[in-house]
């Protein structure tokens, strides 16, 4: 043990000092985190902004306070209801100084009371924008409720009911809470928004370039000679290996776990549980160690292994949610399901919608199944490097 942990310290300490590690494994993704940041944040929807309403209604009508009331109750944005006459208000709101114009004519309560037809004028603002379109749909979905109420009234009338048992069925349909309510909640189970699968997905395709650095250090020590002279030294040549994969995986895991938190902070994104996080980056760093060991036995120069690592890395991190986020069904997703950086995302979804480490055994035992197979499949095919 103490050789493995000597030659893998020795290992690491000459990783570090090379500067592309630091460049591949952290300033590049961490750049284009922010690149694609500054994209998202320039997308995002405006936010809504104060607006003026100019109303007119007739004075002491109960039903009509009650309307201009519930626009002022608004609390996504604030709502300034203006009282004017009749005549100024398509004037007003076609200068662009109310967002919205209401005309409530007189006699609107005593109208909706008896069931009679009665027209409120709305006139759009001059520029009207998503403001005006949630005024509009709370106007219409108020006076669709007084309607309801006086239907009620008007069908406990014709079924017989006591005059005061009508008037009760009336106010309790028009004052009834809506039959479905909304509520605001966290991203769904096992998806993540664009900005955190951008995350997930770059973290995935740099750790592949990062374990590479380590992995495919056999084959250049391979073509310089070196690797021969390790062997010849009274050590086992399994511990070569061992020491290689070992500071491939720490890497792996630092690299990955910084490129997360500065996603996080950049992006203000939550994964969820931090320790059912790290069990995620523990499993993904060992699928993608073993797929680079594969390639360092497939290719036999340090050419061919970098350009097979550069496309591996592209095809999974994409695959994976690297640039944009990828649904599909079907056989799609089942083969997207393989891909460890997809399995990675899929999981980190599942923990930013508030899963613990049960629910994520599925993509934790993928990604560890792809490592076991990987690796004895590194073991399995024929070194061509040695035979080149």
């Amino acid at each position: 043990m103490r050789p493995l942990l000597t030659m893998a310290a020795s290992d690491l300490r000459q990783r570090v000092r090379d500067r592309s590690v630091l460049i591949m494994g952290v300033l590049v993704p961490v750049a284009l985190m922010f690149v694609m940041n500054l994209v998202f944040s320039g997308s995002d929807a405006p936010e809504l902004g104060a607006v003026t309403v100019a109303a007119a209604v007739p004075a002491e009508d109960e039903l009509a306070a009650t309307l201009l009331a519930t626009l002022e109750e608004i609390e996504d944005f604030e709502v300034t209801v203006e009282p004017v006459a009749a005549d100024d208000v398509r004037p007003l709101a076609e200068s662009g100084d109310a967002a919205l114009g209401i005309v409530v004519p007189e006699g609107f309560g005593e109208a909706v009371t008896a069931g009679e037809p009665v027209t409120v004028e709305l006139v759009e603002g001059d520029g009207a924008g998503l403001e005006t379109d949630v005024l509009l749909l709370v106007v219409r979905g108020v006076t669709e409720q007084m309607t309801a109420g006086t239907v009620a009234t008007h069908a406990g009338a014709a079924v017989g009911l006591p005059d005061e048992a009508v008037g009760e069925v009336g106010r309790q349909v028009a004052q009834a809470p809506p039959a479905v309510t909304t509520v605001e909640g966290t991203t769904a189970t096992e998806q993540l928004d664009p900005a955190a699968t951008t995350v997930a997905g770059q973290a995935g395709l740099f750790l592949l370039f990062t374990v590479g650095f380590g992995v495919l250090a056999l084959v250049n020590e391979r073509e310089q000679g070196t690797l021969a002279r390790l062997r010849s030294m009274p050590i086992r040549p399994g511990l070569i290996v061992g020491a290689k994969a070992l500071s491939s995986y720490v890497l792996g895991v630092a690299s990955t776990l910084v490129l997360l938190t500065a996603g996080t902070l950049l992006f203000e994104v939550d994964f969820g549980s931090e320790p059912v996080v790290l069990v995620l980056v523990l499993s993904v760093v060992a699928a993608a160690t073993s797929l680079m060991f594969v390639v360092a036995r497939v290719a036999r120069t340090a050419e061919q292994a970098g350009v097979a690592q550069a496309i591996l890395a592209v095809v999974l991190g994409m695959a994976g949610g690297a640039f944009f986020p990828i649904a599909a069904g079907g056989l799609a997703a089942t083969l997207l399901d393989l891909n460890p950086v997809s399995a990675f995302t899929r999981a980190l979804g599942i923990t930013a919608g508030g899963g613990g480490l049960a629910d994520v055994a599925g993509p934790v035992g993928m990604m560890l199944a792809f490592a076991a197979v990987l690796a004895l499949l590194s073991r399995l095919v024929p070194d061509r490097g040695v035979t080149s």
